[in-house]
């Protein structure tokens, strides 16, 4: 449907078509309207892949004793099936404000009508966990995007040479693997599981990951104290398949430790890599002109969203090419593994990792 006609029609303004001076005008602003639509809209077109669905909140729970953490249930108006997906898979969800985040799902892939996501709040996190928290109840509509895999699970005998697996959760990293653990044992799989978190009533799902009996070991640092690598891998030999997800010091020593040891696999998502030897830089929007400083221990991502909320990403973890964009003046320094040599001579750069600028101001075609 067109909302804004080409030109006011004939008999609103009389003897418009004879007056020059008008139908410039005319021209000049229908230019400048169609101009404003291309660079504002441009970023929130959907890829072909994006899947792209208006979903509504049909239930809403709290997963957390300490509440920080909430289940959203997410269907269509009209009950249809909603497009597939495995264990491993996330959405990105575009909120009420404009702002775009990426969720693990953590329901059942079995259950074709509805998605799972759980958010935890984080009063200090760019705003969207506490928008989500906050404002999105029971009968809000919620654009998604996906389902995405960028931690895709392979079942030992269809796709891996495994032939047991261990799961190992941290605090609201356990979202991605509850469907893998479920799928584990509907398969009737060989599997264990290390759920790990600061105390009982801060990680979510418990009720949930006990319904698995003693295949799973809960361990708390409140109880237990700090965790070790061995305290994680206690069941792990070769013919093991580790997956795991949680904060970056739990995965860093995880992988440190599985690196050595024969005929295991490693898969593992975390929450975001970490800067190290981080220096400030300049932002600089070409199409704008506005400048944005990148703090020391920032990564450019974190920093463009505080300005446009409504820039694609996903993994950030610098392996799914989302928040690729193409550095106009500058030279970065790419710190990541993805992008070729004949991407970075073209320009391009991933600002959702720890990639930065080798001095100097970068500017960014967004």
């Amino acid at each position: 449907m067109r909302l804004i006609p080409d030109r006011p029609p004939a008999d609103l303004f009389g003897k418009r078509n004879q007056d020059r001076a008008v139908r410039l005008i005319d021209v000049v602003a229908t230019a400048r309207l169609r101009w404003s639509t291309l660079i504002n809209r441009r970023d929130l077109a959907p890829k072909a892949d994006d899947h792209r669905l208006v979903l509504m909140v049909t239930g809403r729970r709290i997963e957390a004793h300490d509440t920080d953490v909430i289940s959203l249930r997410l269907e269509a108006s009209d009950g249809r099936e909603l497009p597939r997906w495995r264990p491993g898979a996330h959405l990105d969800l575009e909120l009420p404000s404009g702002r775009l985040r990426q969720y693990s799902l953590c329901g059942d892939p079995a259950d074709a009508r509805a998605y799972r996501v759980a958010v935890r709040r984080i009063p200090n996190g760019g705003g969207g966990s506490v928008e989500v928290h906050d404002e999105v109840g029971v009968g809000t509509p919620i654009v998604v995007r996906g389902p995405r895999n960028a931690f895709p699970f392979a079942v030992p005998g269809y796709g891996s040479p495994a032939t047991r697996l261990h799961f190992v959760a941290g605090g609201i990293g356990v979202t991605p693997i509850l469907p893998m653990a479920r799928l584990a044992m509907r398969l009737g799989l060989d599997w264990s599981m290390v759920y790990t978190g600061r105390s009982r009533d801060t990680i979510p799902f418990l009720d949930e990951i006990e319904g698995f009996g003693d295949r799973v070991t809960v361990r708390t640092d409140d109880e237990h104290g700090m965790p070790s690598a061995a305290t994680y891998l206690a069941d792990v030999d070769a013919g093991t398949a580790v997956y795991c997800c949680g904060p970056v010091p739990m995965t860093t020593a995880i992988a440190d430790a599985v690196r050595p040891m024969p005929g295991v696999e490693l898969h593992s998502e975390r929450f975001s890599p970490p800067i190290v030897n981080g220096e400030p830089f300049e932002l600089e929007f070409a199409s704008t002109g506005e400048v944005v400083e990148v703090a020391a221990d920032r990564s450019a991502l974190d920093t463009i969203l505080r300005s446009r909320p409504d820039r694609p990403y996903s993994c950030r973890q610098g392996f799914c090419r989302t928040c690729k964009v193409r550095v106009l003046s500058g030279a970065p320094d790419h710190r990541e593994s993805v992008l070729t040599a004949a991407d970075h001579e073209a320009g391009d750069m991933l600002v959702c990792v720890v990639s930065r600028s080798q001095g100097g101001r970068l500017v960014l075609d967004l």
